[in-house]
């Protein structure tokens, strides 16, 4: 059994998503769940591009203390300094250094010649192996490289002190058999291949992504690259769940095996859905919701005598477990600590107290709480926790002619309250005015979206808000309640309040 090790690009590539745009509590709430996930490594950021992605990877290096931590760079001195300092605090650092090798992108994007770029290679990464035990080179745009450039490249690299290589399929052009060949091809002609790490990174424009990845995993890769959800550019990354499950579940044909604890791929799944604001498709494979939802008759006939016969993953394996122990207003702290422990939830005294005290809030409200209602109320609460302004009072009223009326009552953390009125076409309209003269702003709301967290009349309202600034920045908001308009509220005060703080910044 061969080990294959598992890069998570989420809050990097993923983050590249058209829309969204993760703050530092919520990249650092992600990466904690990736390093309970079992991930390997997880790719931070890229520090040299941003101050934000710059504080983002240090404050990951600093509360990840068994995965890695990796940052982004180009083939340039400065980029590696800067990631060297944002790093400096991590347990296991790593730093992935890239350049392209493809005809297209050295004639149109780098205007060098192929001399140029095996000199910068060989440079940037001795350089880098000054500074870091594990340096990774990815040879960008490699799929669509001739051949022995490519494999002149990757000797490049690990001579000069590589000890992962990384072959991208950056612009998802590839296919499994070619994809296959490309590393066999590998193989034999670098006679230090099996020394070093050779890895996968697929773009999914093709739909081919997860298969690629499989492909180069039975050619001779030893390690996957991928987000969660298989978010990040264009048509997104290799879906690193769905490449777990498939390991684990052909075992007989890949002999692999990895580190990911597949009973919290659907915890991991929910939080970067919810906090990225992309939901999963239904018929997403490993996570969707019809994922284990048997429609046909003859289907539902054949689990019923036995599972087996038309399901070869079982919900459990990667949490997606029933309620075992059903809450409601009656139930008391022990059942309910109890149970957040079941579900993965280490939480401090402090945090047990808040949480306990919403649960029972929102029980004298519903007639079960559900699961899903539990994992909710811990995003709510963090997301709560995090948050520099809180929805104090909302008052919503019929005006005249069909005009809604809006109150809100916000406070800072410093314990300041400001409240403010406005009208609108509809209720949410007018919240948002009123939110809109609270904070100064003129912003265009460019998506809002409700989902029921359970089903039934009592379900809590999960809204997800996204505003766009005078200069086309969108900021990403999520509100959760039983009311949709206090839901509807949160999600865009939360967006407001990272608005506002990009919008400071800009100033100093």
């Amino acid at each position: 059994m061969k080990k294959i090790q598992f890069f998570d690009t989420t809050l990097r590539d993923g983050e590249q998503t058209p829309g969204v745009n993760f703050n530092v509590k919520e990249k650092v709430q992600i990466a904690l769940q990736l390093e309970k996930l079992g991930v390997d490594v997880i790719e931070a950021g890229f520090p040299i591009s941003s101050p934000g992605d710059f504080e983002c990877v240090k404050a990951i290096s600093e509360a990840v203390k068994h995965s890695s931590v990796t940052g982004l760079a180009r083939c340039v001195e400065k980029d590696i300094d800067r990631a060297k300092e944002a790093l400096k605090d991590a347990a296991k650092p790593q730093l992935h250094i890239f350049l392209a090798t493809s005809d297209v992108h050295m004639k149109y994007k780098l205007k060098m010649t192929r001399e140029e770029v095996l000199a910068s290679i060989k440079h940037h990464v001795t350089y880098a192996r000054q500074h870091f035990d594990i340096v990774q080179f990815s040879p960008e745009d490699a799929t669509r490289t001739e051949r022995s450039f490519l494999i002149e490249a990757v000797r490049t690299a690990i001579d000069a002190g590589a000890k992962v290589i990384n072959i991208p399929d950056t612009v998802g052009y590839t296919n499994p058999t070619e994809f296959g060949q490309l590393f066999r091809d590998l193989r034999e002609n670098i006679p230090t291949f099996d020394e070093v790490t050779f890895s996968s990174h697929c773009h999914d424009d093709l739909g081919m992504a997860v298969a690629n990845s499989l492909a180069a995993i039975e050619n001779g890769a030893t390690r996957v690259e991928g987000a969660i959800n298989g978010i990040g550019e264009r048509a997104g990354n290799t879906a690193l769940e769905e490449v777990a499950v498939a390991l684990h579940i052909r075992k007989d044909f890949y002999q692999a095996e990895t580190s990911i604890t597949l009973n919290q791929i659907k915890a991991t799944s929910d939080l970067v859905s919810r906090l990225s604001g992309m939901p999963v498709p239904r018929n997403k494979a490993v996570i969707g919701g019809n994922a284990y939802a048997h429609e046909s008759g003859i289907h539902q006939d054949g689990v019923l005598k036995n599972p087996d016969t038309y399901e070869i993953i079982t919900p459990a394996l990667v949490g997606v477990e029933k309620n075992s122990l059903p809450l409601g207003k009656l139930s008391g702290r022990h059942a309910f600590i109890t149970r957040m422990t079941e579900l993965g939830y280490a939480l401090s005294e402090e945090e047990q107290n808040e949480s306990f005290r919403r649960f029972k809030q929102l029980a004298d409200v519903k007639k079960e709480v559900t699961e899903d209602d539990l994992h909710a109320l811990i995003l709510g609460q963090t997301q709560a926790a995090n948050e520099e302004v809180e929805l104090r009072h909302l008052q919503v009223q019929y005006v005249t002619g069909g005009v809604q009326g809006a109150i809100v009552r916000i406070e800072t953390e410093n314990g300041d309250t400001q409240e403010d009125a406005a009208t609108g076409a509809g209720s949410i309209e007018a919240i948002y005015n009123t939110i809109n003269r609270l904070f100064g702003q003129n912003v265009t709301l460019t998506d809002y979206r409700i989902q029921a967290i359970t089903a039934g009349q009592d379900a809590q309202a999960e809204v997800h808000a996204v505003i766009q600034d005078e200069h086309g920045t969108d900021f990403h908001g999520i509100g959760i309640d039983h009311d949709v308009l206090t839901a509807s509220a949160k999600a865009y005060l939360y967006a407001s309040t990272k608005c506002q703080k990009a919008r400071l910044k800009g100033v100093r």
